[in-house]
């Protein structure tokens, strides 16, 4: 069951690193973020927010093992950590920051609990 489930989590972390892949412009409407006069405010959604989580999930997969899945964690917990803060100093709109922050939680929780 770990190992079905843990193949489901990275097929989701790929599935949401797509988005900032392969499409930053969707990606940055749906984060409420705009480019200035330049784009590269679309090279680091592809970066950080897609290319990352992408190889993170295919990484995982290949090593298939622990330690491979619960680095993802750690990174989604850091998200996480991040939206947290943000929703303490920067007050972003509730709703989006617990949509996306509970979704980096709970795959932090599966991958760090089920792996390490």
């Amino acid at each position: 069951m770990t190992d079905t489930l843990n193949i489901i989590a990275c097929l989701l972390t790929i599935g949401f690193g797509l988005f900032g892949f392969l499409a930053p412009r969707y990606t940055a409407g749906a984060l409420d973020l705009t480019t200035t006069h330049s784009t590269m405010g679309l090279s680091e959604l592809r970066a950080s927010v897609g290319g990352l989580f992408v190889v993170a999930g295919l990484g995982a997969l290949w090593l298939d093992h622990p330690l491979g899945y619960g680095m993802i964690g750690f990174a989604f917990a850091g998200a996480a950590l991040g939206r947290a803060v943000s929703l303490a100093l920067d007050k972003p709109p509730f709703a989006k920051v617990m949509l996306f922050g509970g979704i980096e939680a709970a795959l932090a929780a599966w991958f760090i609990a089920a792996n390490l």
